[in-house]
């Protein structure tokens, strides 16, 4: 049996473009693509019969504008960092009607997508399910007075402040208090004429005046708060690992160092040697995969979660960050050594999952990733 595929997502990115060229290598026809413009403006038609892949709406200046626009007025920019429950709310109502349509097939939950894009409740049922994650704040944080308060009273003097919706590490703060009240703010936010803009250069402040506006100024979209856990290092650089997981099997792993506290590839962080992490966690290496499989089995109508694992120094132990529903931009990388995606990069991983419910598919050309007994 051949599956049409259908992409939601934007025409001629990469993401849409990477997971046409795996269709292809499998022997798919080519999959049609609905724009996310058109379904936010009501105006679209569904093929029939298919599965729809739902990737994310990101990068694409008139659907961010329609998403955000409203709320930040004449101020709208792209870069501004605002806006970001907005943008949630109007994404979530778009996949939740597509959901609601008579014969339409997700490739994903989209109340699984509702929970991963809001760090809150990710983080809750996280820790619910026993998967081990930073210490976080809860609750509601209305600003920078009382997020000074709320610190005090927990006794953190080193958090990430993240803005409940966001991705990218964009308008993500590393705050960190000293022994004498010195204050330092890690973040790729620019503050120009009161407004705040994502930047690909990290900066640091040290005015509580700047500070307390960045605060004030995310803290109306939500604000996710975790203790800020020191984290292993390779090659004198902090470092982390984002894992691929696949029908509930880790398939890829990245290593992310950087001499700054976010690690994210474009705000200057650099792809490390996942050879040499798995010298260096030695017998511990599966306990970190494991990980990143516990965190993903929390989330079983999603046919892959990218998580990001925070392994603690030593790399013997790791916790989990964040969850990402797309999470799986990874170019030129292919599947763990020996693991069940070898030799495949993150969209043909998806694909060859596809096989096992639909094995007659000619996407089954010898890889079949299945999810493992429990």
């Amino acid at each position: 049996m051949t599956v049409q595929l259908t992409v939601l997502g934007n025409p001629g990115h990469r993401r849409v473009t990477l997971f046409a060229a795996a269709a292809r290598a499998a022997g798919l026809p080519e999959p049609a693509v609905l724009p996310w413009l058109d379904v936010l403006r009501g105006r679209f038609r569904l093929p029939e019969g298919g599965l729809l892949r739902i990737e994310s709406p990101g990068e694409e200046p008139e659907v961010d504008r329609l998403l955000r626009g409203p709320a930040l007025g004449p101020g709208y920019a792209p870069t501004r960092v605002e806006g970001t429950a907005v943008w949630y709310t109007g994404v979530m109502a778009a996949l939740r009607g597509l959901a609601a349509r008579p014969g339409v097939r997700l490739l994903g939950d989209p109340e699984e997508i509702a929970v991963m894009f809001d760090k809150r409740r990710a983080h809750a049922l996280l820790a619910g399910a026993g998967v081990p994650v930073p210490r976080a704040l809860g609750g509601e944080v209305t600003g920078w007075e009382h997020l000074r308060e709320r610190l005090a009273e927990a006794g953190l003097h080193r958090v990430f402040v993240k803005p409940a919706h966001g991705s990218s590490a964009s308008g993500v703060i590393a705050l960190e208090f000293g022994p004498r009240g010195q204050l330092q703010a890690t973040t790729s936010v620019e503050l120009a004429d009161g407004r705040l803009h994502n930047s690909l250069r990290v900066r640091r402040y040290r005015s509580e005046q700047e500070v307390a506006a960045i605060v004030d100024g995310l803290a109306p979209d939500g604000l996710h708060v975790e203790q800020w856990i020191p984290k292993a290092s390779q090659s004198g650089r902090s470092a982390d690992l984002r894992v691929v997981v696949v029908a509930g099997r880790a398939t890829h792993a990245v290593v992310r160092t950087s001499t700054q506290p976010m690690t994210n590839l474009h705000l200057g962080g650099a792809r490390g040697s996942i050879e040499q992490v798995r010298e260096a966690a030695g017998p511990a290496w599966p306990a970190l995969l494991e990980t990143a499989e516990r965190a993903a089995a929390c989330f079983p109508g999603s046919p892959m979660v990218g998580v990001d694992v925070l392994p603690t120094a030593g790399w013997r132990r790791a916790l989990v960050g964040e969850v990402n529903a797309f999470g799986d931009l990874l170019p030129n990388l292919t599947g763990l050594p020996g693991g069940p995606a070898e030799g495949l990069d993150t969209y043909g991983a998806q694909l060859a999952a596809l096989t096992a419910l639909f094995p007659s598919s000619p996407a089954a050309t010898g890889h079949q990733i299945t999810e493992p007994a429990r």
